[in-house]
Formats: C-alpha cells, structure tokens, sequence
C-alpha cells in the first residue's frame, strides 16, 4: 500500500524537544530547564495583557507597526530596520528562509542554540558546525568554515548553552573576515543579563555592517516567553527581505500589547535581571567554591561540562524535582530561577558530588 510522501529530511530529523519538568517523591519541582525568568509580568503588563485579551476576535495587526516603532524608538534605530517574528526562534527561521536554497551553508558553533540545526534542514540548507574551544566560540575556526557556499553564520552571543561570550575585538576581528555577501547573525537572546563591558553591543555594531543582523528577544528578560516575540535589527535593505517571509499574524495582538508595555516598564523588569545576574554569581560562586568546574556565564544559566556524568547527575537532579537541561555526554545547563530554586538545585549538587566522591 502506497504511503504519503514527506520531505526525505523528515526521515531522520530530531524535532525540538522543550525542557521537561521533574517533580520528586514528595511533589517538589523546581524547572530550571528552560532559561525562563522566574518572575511574571508585571503588574502595569498584566493589566495590558487582560485589555488585549478582549480583542482576539480581530486578527492583530499584521504589519507589528506599532510593536516596531516601539522597539525601534528604545534602541534608537529607524524602524525600517526593524522585523519581528514568533520569538527569537521565529525570526532565526525567517532569516534562513530568505537565505535558504539548496547548495548554500550554514555555518555555526557546535555546541549551540539547539534549534539552529533544525531550522536549517527544515530550511533545505546544509550545517557546518565548528566545535567549541574551552566552552566558546572558535571564531577563527568558523572563519576558516566559510566558503563561496556559505550564506549564513550565527554567532550566539553569550553561547547557549555554556553562557559565554566572546568579546569585541575578537568578534570584530571575525566580522572582518566574513564576506558582505553573506549575513552574519549575532543572536543575543541574553543581551540583558551581560556584565562584561568587554562584551560589545551588536546594536553599536550594526550601522557599520552591511550584513550584520542582531538577534534579540522578549522571551527572556522582558519574562514574555509564553507569547513569543522576537526580533531583529540590521540594514534596511535585509530587514526588507527578510519581513518577506513573516507568517501572516504569527505575533499575536496580546504578545505586541504586552511587549509594548514592557518596553514602557523596562526600568523595574531591569531590576529583576539585576537580581538574576545577582544569583547567577552567587550560584556561580558556590559550585566554584565546592569544585565544579564551571565556565563563566554571562546568560540566566550556567553550565556544568559533566562528559559522560551528564545523565546521572540529571537523574539525581529530576529525583529530587530539579528539572535541569542536559546535553548526553556533554554537560548540563542549569537555568538561574528564585532563590528557593536556586538553593534547591545547589542541595542536590552538593549531594551528588559527595556521593561521587564517596
């Protein structure tokens, strides 16, 4: 009997998986397997949100005009250079449609953002993944990857999921060696949770960079996760083809009222990171303290490079109704949560290390 046929891509593809949520004997979880805020909207948002809720009968504004304008009064960019997109994500698979043919690459590091590796087949391009050197980017051997063939590079930018970054010079350095004919995408998912003045804005960068794309989201600091907005910045002429390729109405009214309003509030969802960035040392701190070898993290998260450990230690974790997010036989990434989650993932580490070491 003959059988539907599907894209051969599909044959061994690995679809996205989201981090699980573990729950112990005792009914405690704590998820710390998603680099989510832990805070929710605030309260000034919420009022917005419930407004907007009361218009989902009307399909939003397709064009985002007002969302745009917005974004691009905050970071003082024309908003012809401006394009949204359902998260972050949403516009990293925007950006490799309107580059994607067959015969043209891809080049990123490896280990990165988990879905780029998807969103390229599902793009019909090919992956050149470059190896990490010490947690990071080796951007001189990504350099070396690029070809006549290669029509995107994404540089996560802190890396996820090792929470490093690498820093201006080296990164302009690199920026120099790509040719201007192939779009460089500097995905800051993280922006806001950066405390190394050595790390460079992409938004300074941008103007100067005719290929340069600057990857951000609301995901994350702005706490706006459940309602996917991203966007992105570069030249006018980029940001033109790449709105080519929205999906009509996929930012959804409530998300560009909510964003919006966050935009208003950003003074005091600032102090919330302020407070993230202040766990994420002492928690940092901590597992430095007790002899984890941990990289520096400029993100929400920190990572844990277990090797062959990663599954066990997960497993104590998800015993003890710690959800964290583990990469087999490579490491962990341990988002940075409340304080009460925070400690509660530091207990099950502390137990786990003691147990190891017997």
């Amino acid at each position: 009997m003959s059988k539907p046929r599907f894209r051969s891509v599909l044959d061994e593809y690995v679809a996205y998986r989201p981090g699980k949520v573990a729950r112990s004997s005792e009914g405690r979880s704590y998820k710390l397997s998603s680099n989510e805020s832990p805070y929710g909207p605030l309260p000034s948002v919420r009022e917005v949100i419930a407004d907007a809720g009361g218009l989902v009968n009307r399909y939003p504004d397709n064009g985002c005009t007002a969302l745009i304008e917005a974004i691009a009064a905050r970071h003082d960019v024309p908003a012809a250079h401006v394009a949204v997109g359902c998260g972050s994500v949403g516009v990293a698979q925007m950006l490799l449609e309107s580059i994607g043919e067959p015969g043209v690459e891809v080049v990123y590091a490896w280990r990165s953002f988990e879905a780029y590796p998807t969103l390229a087949d599902l793009s019909g391009v090919t992956s050149v993944r470059v190896p990490l050197t010490d947690e990071t980017h080796d951007l001189r051997a990504m350099g070396d990857a690029i070809t006549d063939r290669t029509g995107l590079v994404f540089v996560c930018n802190p890396n996820n999921p090792t929470g490093t970054a690498v820093r201006r010079r080296e990164l302009e350095e690199f920026f120099d060696r790509v040719p201007q004919d192939c779009l460089i995408v500097l995905d800051e998912a993280y922006h806001e949770y950066i405390r190394d003045p050595e790390v460079p804005d992409g938004l300074e960068l941008y103007a100067d960079r005719p290929n340069l794309v600057v990857l951000r989201t609301f995901s994350k600091a702005y706490g706006l996760a459940g309602l996917r907005i991203g966007f992105m910045v570069a030249q006018e002429a980029i940001a033109e083809q790449v709105r080519k390729t929205y999906l009509p109405f996929s930012v959804n009214s409530v998300a560009q009222a909510a964003a919006i309003a966050s935009l208003g509030a950003e003074g005091e969802l600032l102090d919330r990171v302020a407070s993230t960035v202040k766990e994420r040392e002492r928690v940092y701190d901590t597992l430095r303290a007790r002899g984890w070898r941990v990289p520096p993290s400029e993100a929400n998260f920190v990572w844990l490079p277990l090797g062959d450990d990663t599954m066990a230690f997960s497993a104590a974790c998800d015993a003890a109704g710690v959800s964290v997010r583990p990469f087999a036989g490579e490491g962990a990434r341990v988002s940075i949560g409340s304080p009460e989650e925070n400690d509660a993932f530091l207990a099950v580490a502390e137990l786990y290390r003691t147990a190891k070491e017997g």
